[in-house]
């Protein structure tokens, strides 16, 4: 089956380098066609069953646990946000109470639409609740001195609630048995919420600032520091096995360390050099986050003809993102400095991805077996194909529109909108 997936893989990039011009001229993302591309191999090669993919969960989830990582580091280094209320508020809304929300709707929904137990339900709806930083290409920033709202925010809010989404994925283990939770949740709260996300961000910042303070001493010596493919695989390591070490969310520390690390460089004396080794880093990651995007995709359109999702698991991720995600964003993105355009498009883009893949193989990985994990699996893997569709097929005429809309509005009609009613 490896070489079979390998033959696979090289000859569907080939193809793509190949058809890259027209492909681009098509108003679809390349998920869409990655995902077309898996299913149709799996109905030509054979696809891994719901047992199979169970098997395999340890490794699938290092797999999927390094491709979050690489991609968090990219966004983190894209972002380089000041730690501003304004520039920060809305995704922080996003991965804290809005993760809640997503998380008792999604419960409601499993329960109602799939027959689940709510404990089961619950640990469906935490699998499913983080949004993708890799899948949502076409919406994420551009670069670190792209500041629109919407693209800052749902870049912001897919580099966090990779992290925000463990709590929520060990309370559902705990309450079905897989998981010591402590007296009254004591152990879960300290570890598993405190411990884990405080922790790692203070983690993330101290190697963040620490490799970006080294960086600074060796760029003011005439160092123009060109390894920056070394670097970059460094930060991933070192943010990896740093946050092993101390029991934090791997996520949130590899996506502070991206946040933080080239800060220093902000300087005027360092402007330079910090915008070309930005640069050069910039580019990089977003070439892992292609492969990553191209075979992650692949893998799900092969999975999914293996698995064969019932009706039901459809239905479900339709409302997920139809219903959900939007109904979440309402809830939490009530004020701001947002439009009401723009709190629309940040409640339909929820793109579900690489993130929900690490916790299913995680949750499997923990235990999770019998009829509940085969659930698990179909779900997850409709949940996704549909978010793919979706947003794949509607990502690129929406923010063109968008793009219209805001270059033709003047700044006092936005500020007027700006401080309009709530949505």
């Amino acid at each position: 089956m490896l070489s079979v997936w390998a033959l696979l893989f090289g000859a569907v990039l080939f193809a793509l380098t190949l058809l890259e011009k027209p492909l681009r001229r098509l108003p679809l993302a390349p998920a869409v066609i990655y995902l077309a591309v898996g299913v149709v191999a799996g109905m030509l090669l054979g696809a891994p069953d719901a047992a199979a993919i169970t098997d395999r969960a340890h490794t699938l989830e290092l797999v999927t646990e390094f491709a979050v990582l690489v991609s968090l580091v990219a966004v983190g280094l894209r972002l380089q946000a000041p730690p501003t209320w304004r520039v920060w508020h809305p995704a922080l809304l996003l991965a804290g109470p809005g993760m809640v929300m997503t998380v008792a709707l999604g419960t409601g929904a499993a329960a109602v639409i799939l027959g689940l137990p709510w404990q089961a339900a619950l640990l469906l709806a935490a699998v499913l609740a983080p949004t993708d930083p890799v899948l949502a290409s076409e919406v994420q920033i551009r670069s670190d001195v792209d500041r629109d709202e919407v693209r800052l925010s749902l870049t912001a809010e897919g580099g966090l609630n990779d992290g925000s989404a463990l709590p929520a994925v060990m309370a559902a283990l705990g309450l079905i048995g897989l998981h010591e939770l402590g007296p009254a949740g004591s152990r879960w709260l300290l570890l598993d919420v405190v411990w884990s996300i405080g922790g790692a961000l203070l983690m993330g910042v101290a190697l963040g600032r620490a490799a970006g303070a080294l960086l600074r001493v060796r760029s003011s010596a005439g160092d123009p520091l060109l390894r920056d493919e070394l670097l970059y695989v460094g930060v991933v390591m070192a943010a990896f096995g740093l946050a092993r070490l101390t029991a934090t969310s791997t996520f949130v520390v590899a996506f502070a360390v991206g946040v933080t690390m080239l800060l220093p460089f902000r300087e005027p004396a360092l402007a330079s050099p910090g915008q070309a080794l930005a640069l050069r880093l910039g580019e990089f990651g977003a070439r892992i986050e292609r492969l990553v995007e191209a075979a992650t995709v692949l893998a799900v359109g092969l999975a999914l003809y293996g698995v064969r999702p019932c009706w039901q698991a459809w239905l479900f991720g339709a409302v997920l993102a139809l219903a959900v995600r939007p109904l979440a964003v309402w809830a939490v993105l009530r004020t701001g400095h947002l439009l009401r355009s723009q709190r629309r498009m940040i409640g339909w883009f929820g793109i579900r991805g690489i993130g929900t893949l690490y916790y299913l193989s995680f949750v499997l990985d923990q235990g999770v077996a019998g009829s509940v994990a085969a659930e698990l699996i179909e779900a997850s893997l409709a949940a996704v194909a549909v978010s793919i569709i979706l947003h794949g097929v509607s990502a690129t005429p929406i923010m063109i529109a968008y793009q219209r809309r805001r270059a033709a509005m003047s700044p006092a009609a936005r500020k007027a909108a700006t401080a309009g009613p709530p949505v």
